[in-house]
Protein backbone atom coordinates (compact mmCIF):
# COMPACT_ATOMS: atom_id res chain seq x y z
CA UNK A 1 0.00 0.00 0.00
CA UNK A 2 1.35 3.38 -0.81
CA UNK A 3 1.57 5.52 2.04
CA UNK A 4 -0.67 8.81 1.20
CA UNK A 5 1.18 12.46 1.19
CA UNK A 6 0.19 13.34 4.58
CA UNK A 7 1.76 10.20 6.18
CA UNK A 8 4.54 10.81 4.62
CA UNK A 9 5.14 14.16 6.21
CA UNK A 10 4.18 12.63 9.31
CA UNK A 11 6.81 10.24 9.36
CA UNK A 12 9.29 12.96 8.11
CA UNK A 13 8.39 14.91 11.07
CA UNK A 14 9.09 11.67 13.16
CA UNK A 15 12.55 10.70 11.61
CA UNK A 16 13.83 14.40 11.22
CA UNK A 17 13.26 14.37 15.60
CA UNK A 18 15.06 11.01 15.78
CA UNK A 19 18.13 12.16 13.87
CA UNK A 20 18.26 15.45 16.47
CA UNK A 21 18.60 12.60 19.16
CA UNK A 22 20.35 9.61 17.73
CA UNK A 23 23.89 9.06 15.93
CA UNK A 24 23.93 9.27 11.99
CA UNK A 25 25.02 5.29 12.29
CA UNK A 26 22.18 4.69 14.69
CA UNK A 27 19.52 6.31 12.52
CA UNK A 28 20.82 4.91 9.47
CA UNK A 29 20.82 1.65 10.95
CA UNK A 30 17.54 1.48 12.66
CA UNK A 31 15.48 4.37 10.14
CA UNK A 32 16.98 4.50 7.00
CA UNK A 33 14.11 2.14 5.43
CA UNK A 34 11.23 2.78 7.73
CA UNK A 35 8.32 4.41 6.38
CA UNK A 36 4.52 4.75 7.28
CA UNK A 37 2.74 2.18 5.32
CA UNK A 38 -1.03 3.27 6.73
CA UNK A 39 -2.97 5.27 9.64
CA UNK A 40 -6.63 3.54 11.09
CA UNK A 41 -8.25 3.73 14.33
CA UNK A 42 -5.68 5.40 15.93
CA UNK A 43 -3.03 3.56 15.27
CA UNK A 44 0.20 3.92 12.66
CA UNK A 45 1.65 0.71 11.04
CA UNK A 46 5.39 1.62 9.98
CA UNK A 47 6.83 -0.66 7.37
CA UNK A 48 10.30 -2.21 8.20
CA UNK A 49 12.59 -4.39 6.16
CA UNK A 50 12.70 -7.42 8.88
CA UNK A 51 11.82 -9.39 12.05
CA UNK A 52 15.32 -8.02 13.36
CA UNK A 53 14.27 -3.99 12.89
CA UNK A 54 11.17 -4.58 13.94
CA UNK A 55 11.60 -6.34 17.87
CA UNK A 56 14.50 -3.70 17.61
CA UNK A 57 12.48 -0.63 17.26
CA UNK A 58 9.76 -2.10 19.51
CA UNK A 59 12.13 -2.73 22.74
CA UNK A 60 14.65 0.31 21.91
CA UNK A 61 12.40 2.69 20.56
CA UNK A 62 8.56 2.43 20.53
CA UNK A 63 7.75 4.97 23.17
CA UNK A 64 10.11 7.67 21.99
CA UNK A 65 8.09 7.05 18.41
CA UNK A 66 5.09 7.35 20.12
CA UNK A 67 5.48 10.58 21.97
CA UNK A 68 6.59 11.94 18.87
CA UNK A 69 3.77 10.73 17.15
CA UNK A 70 1.37 12.15 19.94
CA UNK A 71 2.97 15.79 19.81
CA UNK A 72 2.20 15.76 16.29
CA UNK A 73 -1.05 13.85 16.18
CA UNK A 74 -3.77 13.51 19.44
CA UNK A 75 -5.37 10.85 18.19
CA UNK A 76 -3.19 8.71 17.64
CA UNK A 77 -3.09 5.61 20.10
CA UNK A 78 -0.96 3.21 19.48
CA UNK A 79 2.34 2.19 16.95
CA UNK A 80 2.34 -1.01 14.80
CA UNK A 81 5.71 -2.46 12.72
CA UNK A 82 5.26 -4.44 9.76
CA UNK A 83 7.24 -6.41 7.98
CA UNK A 84 7.08 -5.20 4.48
CA UNK A 85 6.21 -7.73 1.84
CA UNK A 86 8.53 -5.59 -0.86
CA UNK A 87 11.29 -7.27 1.27
CA UNK A 88 14.10 -9.33 -0.59
CA UNK A 89 14.84 -13.19 0.42
CA UNK A 90 18.24 -11.55 1.33
CA UNK A 91 16.49 -10.30 3.99
CA UNK A 92 14.45 -13.21 5.41
CA UNK A 93 17.69 -14.86 6.01
CA UNK A 94 19.38 -11.54 7.56
CA UNK A 95 16.60 -12.09 9.93
CA UNK A 96 17.55 -15.34 10.66
CA UNK A 97 20.80 -14.96 11.29
CA UNK A 98 20.25 -12.07 13.22
CA UNK A 99 18.10 -13.76 15.53
CA UNK A 100 20.90 -16.53 15.60
CA UNK A 101 23.91 -14.03 16.71
CA UNK A 102 21.04 -12.00 18.95
CA UNK A 103 20.69 -15.04 21.59
CA UNK A 104 19.52 -12.91 24.00
CA UNK A 105 16.34 -13.06 26.51
CA UNK A 106 13.18 -13.01 25.12
CA UNK A 107 11.88 -9.31 24.68
CA UNK A 108 9.44 -9.20 26.90
CA UNK A 109 12.12 -10.59 30.17
CA UNK A 110 13.98 -7.02 29.36
CA UNK A 111 11.25 -4.39 29.29
CA UNK A 112 11.66 -1.76 31.28
CA UNK A 113 10.27 -2.04 34.65
CA UNK A 114 7.31 0.03 34.73
CA UNK A 115 7.31 0.59 39.10
CA UNK A 116 11.01 1.89 38.69
CA UNK A 117 11.55 2.24 35.02
CA UNK A 118 14.90 0.40 35.54
CA UNK A 119 16.51 -1.08 32.58
CA UNK A 120 17.51 -4.44 33.50
CA UNK A 121 20.41 -4.49 30.63
CA UNK A 122 22.00 -1.14 32.18
CA UNK A 123 24.31 -3.54 34.86
CA UNK A 124 28.09 -3.09 36.20
CA UNK A 125 28.92 -6.24 34.65
CA UNK A 126 28.74 -4.74 31.14
CA UNK A 127 29.67 -1.39 31.76
CA UNK A 128 33.06 -0.52 30.67
CA UNK A 129 35.32 1.63 33.28
CA UNK A 130 38.28 3.69 32.11
CA UNK A 131 40.30 6.33 32.58
CA UNK A 132 37.24 8.68 31.29
CA UNK A 133 34.76 7.58 33.88
CA UNK A 134 36.84 5.70 36.65
CA UNK A 135 36.16 8.67 38.71
CA UNK A 136 32.07 8.36 39.01
CA UNK A 137 32.32 4.73 38.57
CA UNK A 138 34.31 4.49 42.13
CA UNK A 139 31.82 6.95 43.18
CA UNK A 140 28.90 5.03 42.64
CA UNK A 141 30.14 1.86 44.16
CA UNK A 142 30.97 4.05 47.52
CA UNK A 143 27.16 5.28 47.56
CA UNK A 144 26.04 1.80 47.18
CA UNK A 145 28.01 0.93 50.15
CA UNK A 146 27.07 3.75 52.00
CA UNK A 147 24.08 4.94 50.79
CA UNK A 148 22.39 8.38 52.09
CA UNK A 149 25.50 8.52 54.26
CA UNK A 150 28.39 10.31 51.91
CA UNK A 151 27.73 11.91 48.30
CA UNK A 152 24.33 12.50 48.98
CA UNK A 153 23.38 13.56 46.52
CA UNK A 154 25.78 12.01 43.48
CA UNK A 155 25.82 14.42 40.26
CA UNK A 156 27.32 12.73 37.16
CA UNK A 157 27.85 14.87 34.40
CA UNK A 158 28.91 14.80 30.96
CA UNK A 159 27.99 15.27 26.95
CA UNK A 160 25.57 13.08 25.68
CA UNK A 161 26.50 9.50 24.59
CA UNK A 162 29.27 9.33 27.21
CA UNK A 163 27.60 6.50 29.67
CA UNK A 164 25.98 8.75 32.22
CA UNK A 165 22.63 6.76 32.03
CA UNK A 166 23.96 3.62 31.98
CA UNK A 167 26.17 4.35 35.14
CA UNK A 168 22.99 5.48 37.08
CA UNK A 169 20.26 2.94 35.84
CA UNK A 170 23.02 0.11 36.57
CA UNK A 171 23.65 2.07 40.64
CA UNK A 172 19.41 1.71 40.63
CA UNK A 173 19.53 -2.07 39.82
CA UNK A 174 22.05 -2.63 42.32
CA UNK A 175 19.69 -1.12 45.22
CA UNK A 176 17.10 -2.97 43.89
CA UNK A 177 18.97 -6.16 44.68
CA UNK A 178 19.21 -4.67 48.28
CA UNK A 179 15.53 -4.69 48.02
CA UNK A 180 15.76 -0.98 48.41
CA UNK A 181 12.83 1.30 47.06
CA UNK A 182 14.18 2.51 43.98
CA UNK A 183 12.73 5.10 41.12
CA UNK A 184 14.30 6.26 38.05
CA UNK A 185 12.90 9.32 36.10
CA UNK A 186 13.92 12.01 34.09
CA UNK A 187 13.58 15.84 34.79
CA UNK A 188 11.21 16.16 32.10
CA UNK A 189 8.51 13.18 33.51
CA UNK A 190 9.01 14.52 36.58
CA UNK A 191 8.00 18.38 35.30
CA UNK A 192 4.86 16.64 33.56
CA UNK A 193 3.65 15.06 36.75
CA UNK A 194 4.23 17.71 38.45
CA UNK A 195 2.15 20.21 36.64
CA UNK A 196 -0.64 17.59 35.82
CA UNK A 197 -0.79 17.32 39.62
CA UNK A 198 -1.04 20.72 40.06
CA UNK A 199 -4.04 21.01 37.39
CA UNK A 200 -5.82 17.83 38.96
CA UNK A 201 -5.50 19.79 42.50
CA UNK A 202 -3.49 16.60 43.52
CA UNK A 203 -0.31 17.71 44.63
CA UNK A 204 -0.78 16.39 47.49
CA UNK A 205 -0.40 12.60 46.23
CA UNK A 206 2.24 13.58 43.68
CA UNK A 207 4.51 14.88 47.16
CA UNK A 208 3.50 11.36 48.86
CA UNK A 209 4.54 10.08 45.51
CA UNK A 210 8.36 10.54 45.28
CA UNK A 211 8.77 10.85 49.22
CA UNK A 212 8.41 7.27 49.46
CA UNK A 213 11.82 6.19 47.90
CA UNK A 214 14.80 4.99 49.54
CA UNK A 215 16.67 6.01 46.32
CA UNK A 216 15.56 8.88 43.63
CA UNK A 217 17.69 9.07 40.39
CA UNK A 218 16.76 11.74 38.37
CA UNK A 219 18.34 11.68 34.41
CA UNK A 220 18.68 15.20 32.34
CA UNK A 221 18.71 17.59 35.13
CA UNK A 222 19.24 20.43 32.61
CA UNK A 223 15.55 20.35 31.37
CA UNK A 224 14.36 22.10 34.52
CA UNK A 225 15.39 25.43 33.08
CA UNK A 226 12.48 28.22 33.70
CA UNK A 227 10.40 25.72 34.81
CA UNK A 228 9.81 27.78 38.34
CA UNK A 229 7.19 25.62 40.19
CA UNK A 230 8.70 22.37 39.18
CA UNK A 231 12.50 23.05 41.09
CA UNK A 232 10.28 24.57 43.78
CA UNK A 233 8.85 20.77 44.29
CA UNK A 234 11.63 19.23 43.91
CA UNK A 235 13.79 21.88 46.14
CA UNK A 236 11.03 20.26 48.84
CA UNK A 237 11.31 16.90 47.57
CA UNK A 238 14.84 16.80 47.65
CA UNK A 239 15.31 18.39 51.30
CA UNK A 240 12.84 15.41 52.57
CA UNK A 241 14.55 12.64 51.24
CA UNK A 242 18.33 14.39 52.35
CA UNK A 243 16.65 14.69 55.85
CA UNK A 244 15.90 11.15 56.14
CA UNK A 245 18.85 9.60 54.55
CA UNK A 246 17.49 8.70 51.17
CA UNK A 247 19.98 8.79 48.56
CA UNK A 248 19.73 10.85 45.10
CA UNK A 249 20.94 10.65 42.13
CA UNK A 250 21.35 13.31 39.50
CA UNK A 251 22.85 13.59 35.97
CA UNK A 252 23.01 16.19 33.44
CA UNK A 253 24.95 17.22 30.07
CA UNK A 254 26.86 20.13 32.40
CA UNK A 255 28.21 21.17 35.76
CA UNK A 256 25.42 22.37 38.30
CA UNK A 257 26.74 25.70 38.38
CA UNK A 258 26.60 26.25 34.90
CA UNK A 259 23.02 25.39 34.49
CA UNK A 260 21.19 28.27 33.00
CA UNK A 261 17.93 29.31 34.94
CA UNK A 262 18.11 27.14 38.00
CA UNK A 263 17.47 28.50 41.56
CA UNK A 264 20.75 29.34 43.17
CA UNK A 265 19.34 27.01 46.36
CA UNK A 266 18.67 24.47 44.06
CA UNK A 267 22.27 24.53 42.64
CA UNK A 268 23.67 24.62 46.54
CA UNK A 269 21.91 21.68 47.00
CA UNK A 270 23.16 19.54 43.79
CA UNK A 271 26.50 20.06 44.55
CA UNK A 272 26.66 19.30 48.23
CA UNK A 273 27.19 15.75 47.84
CA UNK A 274 29.85 14.36 45.04
CA UNK A 275 30.31 16.15 41.67
CA UNK A 276 31.56 13.77 38.89
CA UNK A 277 32.16 14.03 35.53
CA UNK A 278 32.39 11.24 32.46
CA UNK A 279 34.97 12.41 29.91
CA UNK A 280 35.62 11.33 26.17
CA UNK A 281 36.83 7.90 26.53
CA UNK A 282 40.33 6.84 25.44
CA UNK A 283 41.15 4.99 22.62
CA UNK A 284 41.77 2.10 25.15
CA UNK A 285 38.74 2.45 26.23
CA UNK A 286 36.83 2.68 23.20
CA UNK A 287 38.58 -0.83 22.17
CA UNK A 288 37.27 -2.09 25.42
CA UNK A 289 33.79 -0.94 24.51
CA UNK A 290 33.63 -2.93 21.11
CA UNK A 291 35.52 -6.11 22.50
CA UNK A 292 32.53 -6.40 24.86
CA UNK A 293 30.00 -5.58 21.97
CA UNK A 294 31.22 -8.58 20.21
CA UNK A 295 31.26 -10.79 22.94
CA UNK A 296 27.47 -9.94 23.94
CA UNK A 297 26.41 -10.11 19.98
CA UNK A 298 28.60 -13.12 19.68
CA UNK A 299 30.09 -11.26 16.77
CA UNK A 300 33.84 -11.90 15.27
CA UNK A 301 35.70 -9.05 14.77
CA UNK A 302 39.30 -8.78 13.74
CA UNK A 303 41.97 -6.68 16.07
CA UNK A 304 42.65 -4.72 13.06
CA UNK A 305 39.43 -3.55 12.62
CA UNK A 306 38.58 -2.96 16.28
CA UNK A 307 41.49 -1.01 16.93
CA UNK A 308 40.61 0.79 13.49
CA UNK A 309 37.05 1.60 14.41
CA UNK A 310 38.62 2.39 18.01
CA UNK A 311 41.01 5.33 16.60
CA UNK A 312 38.47 6.55 13.79
CA UNK A 313 35.35 6.70 15.94
CA UNK A 314 36.13 9.48 18.58
CA UNK A 315 33.10 10.96 19.57
CA UNK A 316 30.21 9.43 22.36
CA UNK A 317 30.07 5.71 23.50
CA UNK A 318 26.67 5.92 21.43
CA UNK A 319 28.40 6.82 18.00
CA UNK A 320 30.40 4.19 18.77
CA UNK A 321 27.88 1.13 19.12
CA UNK A 322 25.73 2.93 16.02
CA UNK A 323 29.35 1.90 13.62
CA UNK A 324 29.37 -1.13 15.63
CA UNK A 325 25.50 -2.03 14.57
CA UNK A 326 26.49 -0.83 11.39
CA UNK A 327 29.59 -3.31 11.13
CA UNK A 328 27.29 -6.31 12.43
CA UNK A 329 24.04 -5.32 9.89
CA UNK A 330 26.55 -5.15 6.70
CA UNK A 331 28.30 -8.28 7.28
CA UNK A 332 25.06 -10.36 7.89
CA UNK A 333 23.75 -8.98 4.71
CA UNK A 334 26.76 -9.95 2.85
CA UNK A 335 27.08 -13.14 4.89
CA UNK A 336 30.66 -12.60 5.54
CA UNK A 337 33.38 -10.27 7.27
CA UNK A 338 33.40 -7.53 6.33
CA UNK A 339 37.53 -6.21 5.62
CA UNK A 340 39.54 -3.13 6.51
CA UNK A 341 38.36 -1.28 4.20
CA UNK A 342 35.13 -2.15 3.70
CA UNK A 343 35.09 -0.88 7.80
CA UNK A 344 36.48 2.18 6.56
CA UNK A 345 33.96 3.17 3.67
CA UNK A 346 31.26 2.33 6.51
CA UNK A 347 32.81 4.76 9.18
CA UNK A 348 33.13 7.51 5.91
CA UNK A 349 29.78 7.35 5.59
CA UNK A 350 28.26 7.66 8.55
CA UNK A 351 30.72 9.60 10.63
CA UNK A 352 30.94 13.21 9.95
CA UNK A 353 35.44 13.19 9.56
CA UNK A 354 35.59 16.77 8.71
CA UNK A 355 33.05 18.74 10.55
CA UNK A 356 34.84 21.92 9.58
CA UNK A 357 34.58 21.22 6.36
CA UNK A 358 32.13 24.63 5.20
CA UNK A 359 29.13 24.24 2.90
CA UNK A 360 31.02 27.04 0.54
CA UNK A 361 33.89 24.53 0.40
CA UNK A 362 31.72 21.26 -0.39
CA UNK A 363 29.49 23.45 -3.21
CA UNK A 364 33.53 24.44 -4.69
CA UNK A 365 35.13 20.73 -4.59
CA UNK A 366 31.52 19.46 -6.55
CA UNK A 367 31.67 22.39 -8.91
CA UNK A 368 35.41 21.88 -9.71
CA UNK A 369 34.89 18.02 -10.17
CA UNK A 370 31.84 18.39 -12.74
CA UNK A 371 33.65 21.21 -14.55
CA UNK A 372 31.11 23.75 -14.05
CA UNK A 373 30.86 27.69 -12.24
CA UNK A 374 30.61 27.52 -8.51
CA UNK A 375 27.57 30.64 -9.05
CA UNK A 376 25.63 28.58 -11.65
CA UNK A 377 25.09 25.70 -8.41
CA UNK A 378 22.46 28.28 -6.80
CA UNK A 379 21.13 30.03 -9.61
CA UNK A 380 17.28 28.72 -11.01
CA UNK A 381 18.27 27.05 -13.58
CA UNK A 382 17.36 23.59 -14.81
CA UNK A 383 20.12 22.90 -17.30
CA UNK A 384 21.08 18.70 -16.60
CA UNK A 385 25.19 19.78 -16.49
CA UNK A 386 24.11 22.11 -13.13
CA UNK A 387 20.87 19.70 -11.74
CA UNK A 388 22.76 17.00 -10.89
CA UNK A 389 26.24 18.54 -9.03
CA UNK A 390 23.39 20.39 -7.56
CA UNK A 391 21.27 17.26 -6.28
CA UNK A 392 24.74 15.86 -5.06
CA UNK A 393 26.08 18.60 -3.11
CA UNK A 394 22.45 18.15 -1.35
CA UNK A 395 22.72 14.49 -1.09
CA UNK A 396 26.70 15.15 0.89
CA UNK A 397 25.45 17.79 2.85
CA UNK A 398 22.37 16.17 3.88
CA UNK A 399 23.93 12.49 4.19
CA UNK A 400 27.61 13.36 5.41
CA UNK A 401 26.81 16.64 7.22
CA UNK A 402 23.75 16.13 9.17
CA UNK A 403 22.58 19.90 7.92
CA UNK A 404 18.72 20.02 7.96
CA UNK A 405 16.69 20.28 4.79
CA UNK A 406 15.76 23.76 5.79
CA UNK A 407 19.11 24.77 6.19
CA UNK A 408 20.58 23.18 2.53
CA UNK A 409 17.51 25.02 0.70
CA UNK A 410 18.94 27.96 2.04
CA UNK A 411 22.26 27.84 1.53
CA UNK A 412 21.57 26.62 -2.36
CA UNK A 413 19.69 29.45 -3.73
CA UNK A 414 16.62 30.17 -1.04
CA UNK A 415 15.15 26.77 -2.08
CA UNK A 416 11.99 24.97 -0.11
CA UNK A 417 12.82 22.00 1.82
CA UNK A 418 10.39 20.20 -0.05
CA UNK A 419 12.82 20.33 -3.20
CA UNK A 420 15.57 19.34 -1.29
CA UNK A 421 14.14 16.12 -0.22
CA UNK A 422 13.32 15.39 -3.54
CA UNK A 423 17.09 16.12 -4.53
CA UNK A 424 18.49 13.76 -1.97
CA UNK A 425 15.76 10.94 -2.27
CA UNK A 426 16.79 10.85 -5.95
CA UNK A 427 20.48 10.80 -5.55
CA UNK A 428 19.64 8.28 -3.50
CA UNK A 429 17.75 6.01 -5.42
CA UNK A 430 20.45 6.51 -8.26
CA UNK A 431 23.04 5.50 -6.30
CA UNK A 432 21.32 1.88 -6.20
CA UNK A 433 21.99 1.33 -10.13
CA UNK A 434 24.57 3.91 -11.35
CA UNK A 435 27.83 2.52 -10.64
CA UNK A 436 29.72 5.53 -11.99
CA UNK A 437 27.26 7.95 -9.97
CA UNK A 438 28.88 5.54 -7.26
CA UNK A 439 31.96 5.67 -8.29
CA UNK A 440 32.18 9.66 -8.77
CA UNK A 441 30.18 10.33 -5.06
CA UNK A 442 33.60 7.93 -3.21
CA UNK A 443 35.92 10.41 -5.66
CA UNK A 444 34.45 13.89 -4.16
CA UNK A 445 33.94 12.30 -0.44
CA UNK A 446 37.98 11.37 -0.41
CA UNK A 447 38.58 14.64 -1.03
CA UNK A 448 36.82 15.79 2.16
CA UNK A 449 38.91 13.59 4.40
Amino acid sequence: MEPSAENKKIWEEVLNSLELELSKANFNTWFKDTTIIKYEGGIIFIGVPNEFVKNWLYEKYNKYILKILRNIENNIRAVEYIINNAQTKDNKDLTKQYISINNKLPLETISINKKDNLNPRYTFNNFIVGTFNELAYVASQTVLKKQGVVYNPLFVYGKTGYGKTHLIQALGNEFKKLNKKVFYTTSEKFSMDCIQSIQQNKINLFKEKYRKYDILIMDDIQFLTHKERTQEELFHLFNYLYDNNKQIIFSSDRHPNHIADIADRLKSRFSAGMTVDIQVPDTESRIAIIKSKTKLNNFHLEDIVINHVALEVKGNIRELEGIFNSIMCQSQLKKKELSLQEVRNLIKININSNKNVSIKEIIKTVANFYNVEEDMICKKTRKKEIVRPRQLIMYILREDFNVSYPSIGEKLGGRDHTTVIHSCDKIRNNLKNNNLLSQELEQIRSMFS
